[in-house]
């Protein structure tokens, strides 16, 4: 590629924007070693569970949130709602108003504007990990900016991780892969039935999504969120069993405990997952054979 035309792309890509919900400029939960983590708005899945309901929407400026925050850091303008970062206390009340899931206070950023907030921190990073919602919602996004990191001289020491929930097809993933370092995956269910009521959407794809990223080698870690009554049945740890067996016992697997941090609507009756049956469901899979399995390491009363 000439000088001229790359040059050309490196600014295609810095153009291009999306909308992020929230920023970490340090993690240590969301990938290997220490993260900069970027949770993008939207997403494919209507999660009972979700933790993070208010990254699920897209903000369609009711204006519903604007007339309920007490800082007087949300207007509407033209019809659209403007968010004051200067006055905001991030008190979170618009994001309890809003009524379908949406952040009102959701920035929209260039490659560019990615980077520049990258570098600040840079001197204390492993990584980046992009998160959502459901990162691959914005995949041309995640691509670039991905792409512009592997290229920069001071940038391209730190690995690209994805968050996805793996409802994100064969091609999608053809696009982003040769830019990325590792998958976060979540398979929300094995059961069919059960997966559907819980997210709204077939597992299908996800299940295929562990199958192509592990034939990459860019499978770095399955999950499944343990819930009381629905995803810590034995039925469901055996099926997760089977799918690691077959991948490879080396796969990485995270058990997470549901909790009500965040939930709303009816999850929030759910009993909480306690710790003995996360360890039980643990050691049922290291008893077959899967050589890395993670548990929570704080529980919270």
């Amino acid at each position: 590629m000439a000088d001229g035309d790359a040059r050309g792309a490196a600014e295609a890509r810095g153009a291009l924007t999306a909308q992020v919900s929230k920023i970490l400029t340090w993690s240590v939960v969301d990938g290997p070693g220490n993260r900069f983590v970027l949770f993008l708005q939207g997403c494919t899945y209507r999660c009972l569970a979700c933790h993070n309901p208010h990254t699920i929407g897209q903000c369609d400026h009711c204006g519903a949130c604007v007339a309920t925050c007490p800082s007087g850091a949300l207007s509407l303008r033209d019809g659209r709602v403007v968010h004051d970062p200067a006055p905001c206390t991030s008190c979170d009340t618009c994001l309890r108003t809003c009524p379908i899931n949406a952040n009102p206070m959701v920035q929209t950023m260039t490659v560019a504007d990615v980077l520049a907030r990258i570098r600040t921190a840079q001197a204390f990073l492993t990584g980046i990990t992009v998160s959502g919602g459901e990162a691959t919602m914005q995949l041309r996004f995640v691509s670039a900016l991905f792409a512009a990191l592997k290229t920069s001289g001071d940038l391209r020491h730190l690995s690209c991780m994805i968050d996805s929930n793996g409802h994100l097809g064969p091609r999608g993933w053809a696009s982003v892969l040769p830019f990325t370092d590792g998958v976060l995956l979540d398979i929300k269910a094995f059961d069919p039935d059960r997966h559907r009521r819980l997210t709204g959407r077939s597992n299908e794809r996800s299940i295929a999504s562990a199958r192509l990223l592990a034939a990459a080698g860019k499978l770095s870690e399955l999950r499944l969120l343990m819930i009381p009554g629905e995803t810590d049945l034995d039925a469901e740890i055996d099926a997760l069993t089977r799918l690691v067996l077959d991948l490879s016992p080396e796969t990485r697997i995270r058990l997470n405990a549901f909790q009500h941090h965040g939930v709303r609507g009816e999850a929030r009756e759910w009993a909480k997952m306690e710790r003995d049956g996360v360890e039980r469901a643990a050691e049922r899979l290291r008893a077959a054979g899967v050589k890395h399995v993670a548990v929570p390491t704080v529980w919270l009363p």
